[in-house]
């Protein structure tokens, strides 16, 4: 499927873009740029991002597990190296900047929506878009085309949250390296959005409302 490989090529770009990315920042500190605080919007999205991001990873590595669609598997694959990339930069910024990767404030606080708890948010839906742990387990009881339809809801879900997110500090962070990663994200997710709600429609299916 040629959109799919189209996704492969963006990603393998932001994997060698991440590069760049992660020692632009080094440069950054090294130089009279300002380390954010530990209640900073630049640490609350790298704290939260890193942890809705290992989310799609795990989604992504069950879903691999439950088809044999290749398009499926490589989508997955995909996200799963994009994030797992990112992630590690968001928590290598953490140690550089000498704050901690966890906080006792609750998530999303760096967006005035630390009282978002909900239902949902006691079942592991943290942030928004993320996955409740009942759905993670209806995904890994799943196999073929239902294991398909149900990733694809759940990650675009994931995606529009994570796009939320990645706005957020786009407008609020102060690194501008972290808002050039954030960009980059939207852009991204944007883009695998079209691509996914393509393959649902393949698959006599939609985004969840």
């Amino acid at each position: 499927m040629r959109h799919v490989g189209l996704i492969a090529g963006a990603a393998a770009a932001a994997l060698v873009a991440a590069g760049a990315i992660t020692y632009a920042v080094a440069e950054d500190e090294g130089s009279s740029a300002r380390t954010p605080g530990a209640e900073s919007a630049d640490a609350g999205f790298a704290r939260d991002m890193a942890v809705h991001h290992q989310q799609a990873v795990e989604m992504s590595y069950i879903v691999r597990d439950r088809t044999k669609d290749e398009d499926v598997r490589r989508l997955a694959y995909d996200i799963a190296q994009t994030q797992a990339n990112q992630r590690g930069m968001l928590l290598g910024w953490l140690d550089l900047w000498g704050l901690p990767k966890v906080t006792s404030e609750p998530p999303m606080t760096w967006m005035d929506m630390g009282g978002m708890a909900s239902g949902k948010a006691s079942d592991g839906a943290l942030m928004p878009g993320m996955a409740t742990n009942a759905e993670l387990r209806e995904l890994q009881g799943l196999s073929g085309k239902r294991a398909e339809v149900l990733y694809l809801q759940l990650m675009t879900d994931h995606h529009k949250g994570g796009i939320h997110m990645a706005e957020g500090c786009v407008r609020r962070c102060t690194v501008e390296v972290e808002k050039r990663l954030a960009r980059g994200m939207v852009e991204g997710q944007e883009s695998e959005l079209k691509v996914m709600a393509g393959m649902l429609k393949e698959r006599g299916a939609a985004p969840r409302a």
